[in-house]
């Protein structure tokens, strides 16, 4: 393999915990063997990401770089007979991650077994924040005498099947897929905050809520939360009225910039959006079924006037207003 001759460079990563100096960017690396969850190593890549996209609206930069990794680099074929298009593992990666996953499959119990392959991790691992197994990835940490180590605190003590207590129950493609959904958030906690860590949750596994609950903290069911959906459906029931998004942060108790970020975070979209599409929902329902023009429309919806109306419709929807109330009711007629 290309990476047995390389030596470890004299510097260390620049983000180990026991430093505490931070940066911006967080590297995440999942390296995959054949036969692994994609499951598990999905949702820790989606974790990330949507981590990336609900942080790129407040004041952080994008905080996660995520490289998929395998030993040879080149496709993986995963347990879904799925092929993931993989990087190789070489030099630089000797100056460690952030965290590393190790997803495995029946391919990692045969790397168990290389010599190469498990120095490369012991040379990783001494500049890796975070060292996590998903499914049979334990295997190969244990051959590098790496299991355990540097595994957040929130995650307690694991046994050989990676679940809390010691636990060798076999878990499936769920269970796998909620601890390795576990490992990746306790990150984006620490980083970002449990507001994202929850917004995360609610976006990717939004019926897990409650096993994830006691793990991310009684912060998930805050008074904040329940503050900005009470607001928006403030903004819902008074959309055809003249408000503005002020308002609607004194319904919530907070000032205007935090409710602009909390809301981002609770509901997926800006509260002038939000607003906007109740408008737009009351609009097409008056065009497609009332007589009433666009201009009185327009008034009784909060969107201002008919040139107001016509410019939204054109920009949001592809079409005007009466062009959208003569296709309603051609739809309607067929």
């Amino acid at each position: 393999m290309a990476y047995a001759s390389l030596d470890l460079p004299s510097f260390t990563h620049p983000h180990l915990v026991t430093a505490g100096i931070s940066r911006e960017i967080r590297h995440i690396a999942i390296l995959l063997f054949d036969g692994c969850s994609l499951l598990g190593a999905g949702i820790v890549a989606e974790v990330f990401h949507m981590a990336n996209e609900l942080s790129s609206d407040t004041d952080r930069r994008f905080p996660y770089d995520v490289s998929i990794l395998s030993a040879d680099g080149g496709n993986v074929t995963c347990s879904s007979s799925v092929r993931v298009w993989t990087d190789g593992l070489d030099a630089r990666h000797y100056v460690g991650f952030d965290a590393l996953f190790v997803a495995g499959g029946k391919g990692a119990f045969a790397a168990a077994n290389d010599e190469r392959l498990i120095a490369w991790l012991r040379h990783v691992h001494a500049n890796t924040g975070t060292i996590r197994p998903i499914g049979e990835g334990r295997s190969l940490l244990e051959a590098a005498s790496l299991c355990g180590q540097r595994v957040p605190r929130e995650f307690g003590t694991y046994g050989m099947a990676g679940m809390p207590n010691g636990r060798e129950d076999a878990v499936g493609d769920s269970g796998d897929r909620l601890e390795s959904m576990k490992s990746a958030l306790t990150l984006v906690k620490r980083d970002l905050g449990v507001d994202v860590a929850r917004a995360v949750t609610e976006r990717l596994m939004p019926d897990s809520g409650g096993n994830l609950m006691p793990f991310l903290g009684d912060a998930l069911g805050s008074a904040p939360a329940d503050k900005v959906r009470a607001a928006a459906r403030w903004l819902q029931e008074n959309c055809q009225r003249a408000i503005s998004i002020a308002d609607a942060a004194q319904v919530a108790a907070m000032s205007e910039r935090n409710f602009l970020r909390r809301f981002k975070l609770e509901m997926g979209i800006t509260p002038s959006d939000y607003l906007l599409h109740a408008r737009l929902a009351i609009t097409c329902s008056l065009l497609a079924d009332s007589e009433l023009p666009v201009d009185k429309i327009a008034r009784r919806t909060g969107m201002g006037n008919g040139d107001r109306l016509a410019k939204i419709f054109r920009k949001r929807m592809m079409i005007s207003p009466t062009e959208y109330r003569e296709q309603s009711r051609r739809e309607a007629g067929a």
